[in-house]
């Protein structure tokens, strides 16, 4: 049962760092500059929503792949 529990664990601290990553990643692009101040607000919360939609693709990528490669032994068995 403890292995449920890690992978929750790694699950939850990979969508985190992934969406933190995308977020980080977004905002270096500087976007807000062309954007006028009256739709400040709304630029913000589009660039929250694409770094989780982003980040929670690619912790979702990150995961699949670890776990693929871990079961490809069973190929060779």
């Amino acid at each position: 049962m403890h292995y449920y529990g890690y992978t929750a664990l790694l699950t939850i601290i990979s969508h985190f760092v992934f969406i933190a990553l995308a977020f980080i990643g977004i905002q270096s692009l500087r976007l807000d500059r062309y954007i006028t101040p009256e739709r400040q607000g709304k630029f913000k919360l589009v660039i929250v929503m694409l770094s989780v939609t982003i980040g929670f693709g690619c912790s979702e990528f990150f995961l699949s792949f670890i776990d693929n490669a871990r079961n490809i032994v069973y190929i060779l068995e």
